[in-house]
C-alpha cells in the first residue's frame, strides 16, 4: 500500500518576524516550501498539503501554566517593547513582538494536527516544518521557543493511550521535551546533539536518564565539536535505533533540526545531508506512524535542502542532486552561493575526529550500561 503523507503548511508563516538582527528567520519556511515546489513535491499522489490550525488554550494547558499563557497573550497584543525575565520574555533570544502568541499557537497547532492525522485519519507520516520548539518550558520561553509543540502534541497521543518515542537530531539538546517526560515510562526521549559542556542549553548529558517510573527512559548522546557524518550515524545506529525498536512505540515523533550541518553559523558539528538522509531512511523503514517537526537551522539554504530531502524520503522520491536553476537564482539574490542538494559523506580532520570518536564511544558505553538493561533487557548492555 502506498505511503500516505501530509505536509502541514501555512502562508501565514510570512506574517511574523523575530526582528532583522535575530538569527531565526521565519523566511526559511517559505524557502523550503519553494524548493519542495520546484522539485514537484507539493503535487504528489498520496501526499496532501494541509493547513496549519492554531493550538487552543485547552491543548496548551496540558503542559504550560495559565499564568505564562496569560503573559504571552498580554505581550503579544502590543507593539510596545516589553520584558518579563521570570518567563524568559524580552531578551535577545526570545524577543517580544506583535502577534507573538498567534505565531506560537500556529506552530504548535501544526504539530497537534500532525499527531491527529496519523492517529485519526490514516496518514502514515505528517510533517510540520514550523514545529520543533523543544526548548520551551512549562512557564518559560527559551532558545527562540515560546510554546513546546512537541510536548503538547505528545500529550494528545498519551491521552489516546499511545506509547511514544521522541527522537531529536537537532544540534541543541531537546531539554524542554526531556523535562516534560522525565518521570514517565510512556515516552522514551532520545536526543543526539552537540555537547552541553560548552553549548546551549547546557544540558543533555549521558547521566540524565530519568527519575521514578521514567528512570532509563531519557537518553542523551552528546557529540563534541567536529563530530562528522560517520559519528552521527554511529550514535544513531548504536543507541537510538536499537532503543527505538525495543521500545516498540505506537507513534514516533522526530525533531529534524538542520543546525547540525557543518556550514551552520551557530554550531560546531560537521554533519551533512549524507547522514541526515541516512537516518531518515531508517526511520521510514520502521513503518511506524510518524510525526515529524522542524527545528533549528540558521543557514536558510541548509534548512530548505534538509527539509526538502526529508519530505522526499517520506514520500519515497529520489531527488536530482543539482538544485533547480530557478532556486539557484533565488538563493543567489539572497547572497547564498550555489549549492548541491546532496552532500558527499564528510570526514572531519583527523585530530578533531579522533577526539570526537573517543567522546562518542564513551557516551555509547555509558548508555549501554545504564539504559539498555531498562529498555532492551538484561542482555542489552552486552549484545553486540
Amino acid at each position: 500500500m502506498p505511503t500516505r503523507t501530509a505536509l502541514i503548511y501555512s502562508h501565514d508563516f510570512s506574517r511574523f518576524s523575530y526582528g532583522d538582527e535575530h538569527p531565526f528567520k521565519i523566511q526559511r519556511f517559505l524557502l523550503a516550501f519553494e524548493l519542495m515546489r520546484q522539485y514537484g513535491l507539493t503535487d504528489l499522489p498520496g501526499a496532501d498539503i494541509r493547513d496549519c490550525p492554531r493550538a487552543t488554550d485547552e491543548q496548551l494547558l496540558t503542559f504550560h501554566s495559565p499564568e505564562y499563557l496569560a503573559r504571552l497573550k498580554e505581550f503579544s497584543s502590543s507593539a510596545e517593547p516589553r520584558a518579563d525575565f521570570r518567563y524568559g520574555l524580552g531578551d535577545l533570544d526570545n524577543p517580544v513582538f506583535s502577534g507573538l502568541y498567534e505565531w506560537a499557537c500556529l506552530g504548535s497547532g501544526g504539530t497537534i494536527e500532525a499527531a491527529r492525522l496519523v492517529t485519526e485519519e490514516g496518514y502514515d507520516i505528517a510533517f510540520n516544518m514550523a514545529g520543533g520548539w523543544h526548548h520551551a518550558h512549562r512557564a518559560k520561553a527559551s532558545g527562540f521557543s515560546y510554546l513546546n509543540d512537541a510536548v503538547v502534541a505528545i500529550n494528545t497521543l498519551l491521552a489516546k493511550g499511545k506509547r511514544v518515542v521522541y527522537l531529536d537530531i537537532d544540534a541543541h539538546h531537546g531539554d524542554g521535551v526531556q523535562e516534560a517526560f522525565y518521570d514517565t515510562d510512556r515516552v522514551l526521549t532520545i536526543s543526539i546533539h552537540e555537547s552541553g559542556i560548552y553549548f546551549f542549553p547546557g544540558t543533555g548529558f549521558e547521566a540524565e536518564t530519568g527519575v521514578g517510573r521514567g528512570a532509563g527512559y531519557s537518553v542523551n548522546v552528546p557529540l563534541v565539536a567536529h563530530a562528522d557524518d560517520a559519528l552521527f550515524m554511529k550514535a544513531f545506529d548504536e543507541v537510538a535505533f536499537p532503543l527505538l525498536a525495543a521500545f516498540d512505540p505506537d507513534v514516533i515523533v522526530t525533531q529534524l533540526g538542520a543546525d547540525t550541518f557543518r556550514t551552520d553559523p551557530l554550531t560546531r558539528l560537521e554533519i551533512t545531508t549524507h547522514s541526515y538522509t541516512y537516518i531518515l531512511r531508517k526511520l521510514k523503514a520502521l513503518k511506524l506512524p510518524w510525526v515529524a517537526v522542524g527545528g533549528g537551522g540558521y543557514n536558510m539554504v541548509n534548512v530548505a535542502r534538509a527539509w526538502t530531502l526529508a519530505w522526499g524520503v517520506m514520500n519515497g522520491v529520489e531527488l536530482a542532486p543539482k538544485l533547480p536553476a530557478d532556486f539557484v537564482a533565488i538563493i543567489g539574490a539572497l547572497g547564498y552561493p550555489n549549492r548541491m542538494l546532496l552532500d558527499a559523506m564528510h570526514w572531519a580532520q583527523e585530530d578533531d575526529r579522533n577526539r570526537a570518536l573517543d567522546a562518542v564511544e564513551k557516551s555509547i558505553a555509558a548508555i549501554r550500561a545504564a539504559v539498555f538493561p531498562v529498555i532492551i533487557g538484561p542482555y542489552g548492555a552486552t549484545d553486540g
